[in-house]
């Protein structure tokens, strides 16, 4: 599937639009049309109700140690900057960036790639001028090799690579064969001097910056005067108001660990160079679990988590080679970790063999806890160091506040360990959508075989779950059509259509991803049945009135 197509339909059936974009748009951000929308919040209920609504806490489930219970937060996207300092945010949650002196453009260190290519023959001279220390006049910079940059993560588009490097020799298009490319693409990372590189979309060598870390924190102010005493911070992620309200919920509820708080909302992150659609984004989605254990069960609670959630995506109709579950190796845990797993999706816009990440399940041990009970994370020096006042005693940069637990049965007192599989909503739907857009080729209204779009989405997640069309606008059909629409609406998401042919609004339901469509025709009239078309199948069959209800709510649940 290639990634154009999705784009275009999204916008055209209204899933996705660029946010603003009567003004131009603005990079990193996106708005979720009618369609969009009900995806959206289809799969986020989807995964409320899977993982806290309809959780029995009665019943050990499979694969889990032992019973356990699931509640709920909803945290401000704001809070006290302290809870960054002492997280590790706000002194480590940096990308590495390099700018452009030429185009004023930022990238991101870790995502530049290029080849090497040296210009055969006389020695070439570059675009840039240097200047002479012995005459202080500008002269032109001779090199034999340049390193050719490019934005893209997709070796078929090397040319753009080749059409930069004439541009750097200064050589025509008809002389490219005086080209001579030395090995495949390679990472930004891997060169030491700038000075022979030639940076995305400049026309001289040596433009980019040393590389420098960039905080992606978004800053705000709190109050009536700009200062830096009530700046403040969009959050980053959403689990650090679990963290700060874990005594509030273990001290107001019945809740006994093991248990897990689940949260839904907005994260900001102040991306270098946002792409990918709505895969990296400024402002974003999170659906996220904090669960709460004994040290000594959570091992098995994190391989119980981790395979829980792979299985959700599953049941939802990821399902196949393009996911999969992927351990991290042990120089890519955080120094906290003892555990984590990545779920991940073959994206259609990453190169072939790729995956980008959906979720990840963490085992983060009692750091997140101990962080804001005795202090920060000091850059230079692991674990946690607690810092001790002029009394001698521990002078906290935390918040100073008992987070341990104790057993109410057993008496012991302990610092839970915490298990967190973080999703995000936003690159579940794209997945969602990428996995759904399918082609095929089917007959018209006249029997001539045409290109059809369909988007396969499972039914609990679908916009749309029925749609209903009387078959001719007279009759009495369309009021039997209306009154059927407005038993299925009582229910869930439907959609009456009764302009063009039928043929037409089934290919218009179809590009929605409706997986069924109501028709009432002239045997309604007779019998007081209708037909009911599967979007996938196409297969038909018919049904009472009475029963129409029932018989949609029974397949979309």
């Amino acid at each position: 599937m290639e990634m154009e197509k999705l784009v275009s339909l999204c916008k055209r059936r209204g899933f996705l639009f660029q946010s603003s974009e009567i003004y131009g748009g603005i990079n990193g951000f996106w708005d979720y049309g009618p369609l969009g929308v009900e995806l959206k919040r289809n799969i986020k209920e989807a995964w409320w109700q899977d993982m806290v609504t309809s959780h029995d806490e009665l019943t050990v489930a499979e694969g889990a140690p032992s019973t356990h219970e699931m509640t709920g937060l909803d945290c401000t996207i704001i809070m006290h900057p302290q809870v960054w300092k002492v997280s590790g945010h706000f002194d480590l949650f940096t990308d590495i960036m390099v700018e452009c002196r030429e185009t004023n453009k930022r990238f991101r260190y870790d995502q530049l790639r290029g080849r090497w290519v040296t210009c055969t023959g006389k020695k070439a001279k570059g675009q840039t001028k240097q200047l002479s220390a012995s005459t202080s006049e500008a002269k032109p910079q001779e090199f034999e090799k340049v390193f050719v940059l490019t934005k893209s993560e997709a070796e078929e588009e090397l040319a753009d690579l080749e059409r930069a490097a004439l541009k750097a020799f200064n050589i025509r298009a008809k002389d490219a064969d005086k080209l001579n490319w030395d090995g495949e693409v390679v990472s930004f990372e891997t060169i030491s001097n700038f000075e022979n590189v030639l940076g995305p979309g400049a026309k001289r060598v040596g433009t980019l910056t040393d590389p420098r870390d960039f905080n992606l924190m978004l800053e705000s102010h709190a109050g009536p005067i700009k200062s830096d005493e009530n700046k403040v911070f969009l959050r980053p992620e959403t689990a650090q108001g679990i963290f700060v309200n874990f005594k509030n919920v273990v001290d107001s509820t019945r809740v006994r660990i093991p248990f897990g708080i689940a949260q839904v909302g907005k994260s900001f992150r102040n991306e270098i160079t946002p792409r990918n659609f709505t895969f990296r984004s400024r402002e974003f989605e999170q659906m996220e679990i904090e669960f709460f254990c004994h040290p000594d069960t959570s091992r098995k609670w994190y391989e119980y988590w981790r395979d829980r959630r792979m299985q959700w995506y599953t049941d939802l109709g990821l399902a196949g080679e393009r996911l999969r579950l992927r351990d991290h190796a042990t120089d890519e845990l955080s120094h906290y970790s003892t555990g984590t797993a990545d779920i991940e999706y073959a994206f259609p816009f990453l190169p072939e063999g790729e995956f980008g990440e959906l979720e990840g399940i963490s085992h983060r041990g009692d750091f997140d806890l101990r962080s804001h009970m005795e202090g920060k994370l000091d850059p230079k020096s692991c674990p946690l160091e607690v810092e001790l006042g002029e009394n001698g005693k521990p002078k906290y940069r935390g918040s100073g506040r008992d987070l341990t637990y104790r057993d109410d049965q057993t008496n012991e007192r302990f610092t839970p360990h915490v298990i967190e599989p973080s999703a995000g909503a936003d690159r579940a739907t794209l997945a969602f959508l990428c996995e759904a857009y399918t082609e095929d080729e089917q007959p018209d209204d006249k029997g001539k075989m045409q290109t059809r779009i369909v988007m396969k989405f499972h039914p609990r997640i679908a916009p749309i779950k029925a749609a209903v069309f009387p078959l001719v606008k007279k009759d009495g059909m369309p009021e039997i059509a209306r009154d059927i629409y407005r038993s299925l609406k009582k229910r869930f998401p439907a959609f009456y259509d009764e302009k063009g042919a039928v043929g037409r609004r089934y290919r218009r339901q179809d590009e929605a991803g409706t997986p069924y469509c109501i028709t009432v025709d002239g045997q309604t009239l007779t019998d007081q049945t209708v037909t009911i078309r599967d979007r996938d199948t196409l297969k038909q069959w018919r049904v009472k009135i009475d029963d129409v209800v029932e018989e949609i709510a029974l397949r979309v649940s």
